[in-house]
């Protein structure tokens, strides 16, 4: 029996291209919708070259504007670092600092918040922080008949991981002059598949029956990295494993995927919360006296250590994977300000705070384990971002472990103050901060 198909609805023609016929076609369309505003036509205007815009990202149409508070002065502490060879992260200095920190964000409160937190902690001296570890992680699969053929790689690849490294690096690789991705095979028709600035670090293996995940550990520099181990773990799956694995031990895998789930990127883990992997990991502390406590904040110590102890209580019951008030308004405003993924929100809020009484004082701290930023590539190109980068003297090569200290910081000041606010007298500050400024009544 001949199978009929139902007919589509006309669809209209919606071409991905940033050509200026293009964008003038899909902004058209925008307009001769009934339901559209004419009043709303200023987003399709652009506050820039539309060709300034074009370069990030697709099917360009319009724009948005976000509101830009500027915290500041934050104060603080903060190390600078290189990598050693083996990409451990080395604290080389320390010095002090003052910071105007920007905030793209419609939250309303939570500039105020953060302000009050970063005059708190300024008063008890600043933010201290700490950069201990760096690492960006591909997590490759090779799906194979059995068990025992998913165990042979894992095995393989444990005593090939100098190998790899090196094969990456050589600069006679045919894969860093060019590769054709239709064919796999390495040439001369396009540009370097490989990156330079992703350094393969370690290879981590985890067989699950008959697959076998290989996790690439990289270093990526002041870039945030996602393309670049995206396409050096390909080269490594196609010109290196599958070349030389199935020569060594007879075995083909069946099937191969370059990203499975195990690398962290962009979906909170256990695993990445609890040990590096995808980003920078980063600690801030700060230790506020009980006076500053009581002048600011209108709270004490055993206030705040009240409502961790709750809070803790409730974390564990609902099963939150990581314990901080809210860690993610300040990561999301500053993402936003600087061109950073905005995917990457979740996973770079991963966080746990603690709070610790010292007498009528209170220490706290905050700990992230995967901080993913970069300060050059990406949308840190755009102009607004590169001011804002500017602005904290994190734009360009070298900068990376600033920026990821800076947002440590701005966020243990969010704690602080947030915090203070739910643990006055029956949260009635938290909920006079959201009744004055929470928009609808």
């Amino acid at each position: 029996m001949k199978r009929t198909h139902r007919a589509f609805p006309d669809l209209p023609r919606w071409p991905r291209a940033n050509r200026t016929e293009s964008i003038r076609h899909r902004q058209d369309h925008l307009r001769a919708l009934p339901h559209w505003n004419r009043s709303h036509h200023h987003v399709l205007d652009w506050p820039l070259p539309a060709d300034v815009l074009a370069r990030f990202v697709e099917c360009l149409t319009g724009h948005m504007v976000l509101p830009v508070a500027i915290v500041g002065p934050l104060v603080l502490n903060l190390g600078t670092y290189t990598l050693d060879a083996n990409g451990a992260v080395c604290e080389e200095d320390r010095r002090d600092d003052q910071v105007f920190v920007p905030l793209a964000h419609t939250e309303g409160g939570l500039s105020a918040s953060v302000q009050r937190g970063i005059t708190a902690i300024a008063l008890a001296g600043g933010v201290r922080t700490h950069v201990l570890a760096d690492r960006m992680t591909r997590d490759s699969c090779f799906v194979f008949r059995t068990t025992e053929e998913a165990a042979t790689l894992a095995r393989w690849v444990a005593t090939q991981q100098a190998a790899m490294a090196a094969w990456l690096a050589d600069p006679t690789n045919p894969f860093r002059r060019g590769t054709s991705l239709a064919s796999t095979d390495a040439g001369d028709d396009g540009p370097p598949l490989i990156s330079t600035h992703a350094i393969l670090r370690e290879v981590d293996s985890h067989v699950l029956g008959p697959m076998c995940h290989l996790l690439y550990r990289f270093t990526t520099g002041d870039a945030c990295g996602p393309n670049m181990i995206t396409r050096n773990a390909y080269a490594l799956n196609q010109g290196f494993v599958l070349a030389r694995f199935p020569r060594d031990t007879g075995i083909t895998p069946l099937r191969v995927f370059l990203e499975t789930n195990m690398g962290g990127d962009k979906k909170p883990s256990h695993a990445f919360f609890q040990f590096p992997g995808h980003g920078k990991t980063v600690l801030a502390e700060a230790t506020v006296p009980g006076a500053v406590l009581r002048r600011v904040l209108r709270v004490s110590s055993e206030d705040i250590a009240a409502l961790e102890h709750a809070g803790l209580h409730g974390a564990h019951a609902s099963g939150m994977q990581s314990f901080a008030f809210t860690p993610a308004s300040v990561i999301a405003a500053i993402f936003a300000a600087t061109g950073q993924d905005l995917g990457m929100v979740g996973t770079s809020s991963m966080a746990q705070a603690t709070v610790s009484r010292l007498g009528d004082d209170l220490h706290l701290s905050i700990r992230f384990s995967g901080l993913e930023v970069g300060t050059v590539g990406g949308g840190t190109s755009l102009p607004h971002a590169q001011a804002y980068l500017q602005l904290m003297d994190c734009l360009g090569a070298g900068k990376v472990y600033r920026f990821v200290q800076i947002i440590a910081a701005t966020a243990l000041c969010l704690e602080l103050s947030a915090g203070a606010s739910m643990a006055s007298a029956g949260s009635q500050n938290f909920l006079q901060a959201h009744f004055e400024r929470g928009g609808l009544r």
